[in-house]
């Protein structure tokens, strides 16, 4: 399982990128797609000046052959960019979870609660208790 080291974390298994112009890219982990199994379908924001996630709350739905989870924002911000090519390839999350599987870009409201985030080595310590 792959927990990239310059990648945020949460409880919920999403990941937060920071990037270098201060949007953040967020995801699901390699975790979180290996438990869902094949992901078949996603519902992700439209982008305009009106949609904005808010911090905890579902803002994305993906499905699988095993389940249908929501997607938690871990973060406040304004949706700018959702991955067109993930409702006609969502098995992308599957092949590349941290790559071509992102779900969102947004700018954020305050970009310092990224900081408030699991580390990589937090949050692997968080899935190895899971399985146990």
């Amino acid at each position: 399982m792959e927990i990239p080291d310059d990648l945020h974390y949460t409880k919920e298994h999403e990941w937060v990128r920071v990037e270098p112009d201060g949007t953040v890219t967020i995801g699901i982990t390699d975790y979180a797609q290996e438990q869902l199994g094949d992901i078949v379908f996603v519902e992700l924001p439209k982008p305009d000046d009106e949609t904005f996630v808010l911090k905890d709350e579902a803002f994305a739905v993906v499905e699988s052959v095993k389940a249908a989870s929501d997607v938690y924002s871990p973060i406040t911000g304004k949706v700018i960019e959702s991955n067109d090519d993930l409702p006609d390839n969502p098995n992308a999350i599957n092949e590349d979870p941290y790559g071509d599987g992102w779900l969102v870009r947004l700018e954020p409201k305050n970009v310092d609660d990224v900081e408030d985030l699991m580390t990589s080595e937090e949050y692997e310590e968080l899935v190895e208790g899971l399985e146990d």
